[in-house]
């Protein structure tokens, strides 16, 4: 993004700006834009343009339920949240911003007016250490992506009109369980700092890179806290089929922490609001009550190998089960796009049980 983007008829394009604004100001669409940012739960593709990274969505079983019935980036059967949040919005998804830096650098007339994904399987709020992870994109560099979109954006349509656009628009992040993952992963992490004080590391990090966004013209925040990870399957297969609790008391310690941030943060900025979503009850109330949501299968995997379809990830010679829509989870650590229907709506329509202070159509609406 280092070269700016030069347009012959700067007169047009600014025209097109516009009409986009006041297209998505419609009563067809209920937010300008949606800017998304986190890890594999919400990622639409950014990893497919990341050649080193082992993180990719792109072998058969995935995408099995999409329209176009093929692996496109996404770790679910079909839809995901980022896929379902856009359709409450009334937006199209919003495209993986790796698949249009390089037409930004090779100086296409390239627009971000209509929203843009950074979210990366496998990210983290902290920066990754190891090899493997390293090759994603943690939420520090995808803010400073969209540091970058910001400034060619401010050229396109000018400050003011920027601003009006980016203050009505949606930022979803969806953050946080690969640093949980991490931990438990990592005994040099362990010996290093105890549950509590990594969890709060954890959430005042998340705070410094939401003010960076603030700072960058974001008003409304979509958070969303971290699920009962210990309850997924791959998880479930060091407990003897039984959720892991100490994972899923991280998790709780982490939610409580966040909470309490963003409170603190809206009190030091005054002109944004945020809806925070209580993953971690949305999970537990459709694992403790399958039948009541059309689910038979908590436990295991849709699409895997071994126990629990767990022990190896969803690969093209897995064994998958016939009927996604009666299983939570779809590969040993994603929920199936059915699953996620249910938590988007709840992220959408929620009642103060799942959502604080309000719920995303409340966010909207302000």
């Amino acid at each position: 993004m280092g070269n700016r983007v030069m347009f012959g008829s700067s007169f047009l394009f600014i025209f097109i700006s516009f009409f986009i604004f006041n297209l998505a100001s419609s009563e067809a669409q209920m937010a300008p834009a949606l800017y998304v940012f986190g890890d594999s739960l919400v990622d639409v593709g950014n990893n497919n343009y990341l050649a080193l990274s082992t993180e990719r969505a792109i072998l058969p079983h995935y995408g099995i339920d999409f329209p176009t019935k093929k692996p496109n980036g996404r770790f679910c059967n079909g839809k995901n949240a980022a896929d379902l949040i856009a359709e409450k919005l009334g937006v199209p998804t919003s495209p993986p911003y790796l698949s249009l830096a390089s037409k930004v650098r090779n100086n296409k007339n390239i627009s971000f007016l209509n929203g843009v994904s950074f979210a990366s399987g496998g990210a983290g709020i902290f920066d990754a250490k190891d090899d493997v992870s390293i090759q994603n994109i943690p939420f520090t560099k995808q803010v400073d992506y969209y540091s970058q979109v910001h400034e060619q954006m401010t050229q396109q349509v000018g400050a003011p009109t920027l601003q009006k656009l980016l203050s009505k628009s949606i930022f979803a992040i969806v953050i946080g369980s690969n640093d949980v993952f991490g931990y438990f992963n990592s005994k040099d992490l362990q010996n290093k700092s105890t549950p509590q004080q990594y969890v709060d590391s954890m959430a005042s990090s998340l705070k410094v890179q939401l003010q960076r966004l603030y700072n960058y013209g974001a008003r409304k925040f979509e958070v969303a806290g971290l699920s009962a990870i210990g309850c997924c399957p791959a998880y479930r297969l060091k407990n003897n089929t039984e959720c892991v609790s100490e994972a899923n008391l991280m998790s709780a310690k982490y939610n409580e922490g966040l909470k309490s941030v963003l409170k603190e943060w809206q009190l030091e900025n005054k002109d944004i609001s945020y809806s925070y979503f209580d993953t971690y009850a949305a999970l537990q109330d459709l694992i403790q009550n399958p039948t009541s949501y059309g689910f038979s299968e908590v436990k295991a995997a849709c699409c895997g190998l071994g126990k629990l379809n767990a022990q190896l990830p969803c690969l093209p010679i897995s064994s998958i089960c016939s009927n996604r829509q009666d299983h939570v989870f779809w590969d040993p650590f994603h929920p199936t796009e059915a699953a996620a229907r249910i938590i988007v709506d709840r992220i959408f329509n929620g009642s103060s049980k799942y959502t604080f202070p309000i719920n995303m159509r409340q966010l909207l609406a302000i």
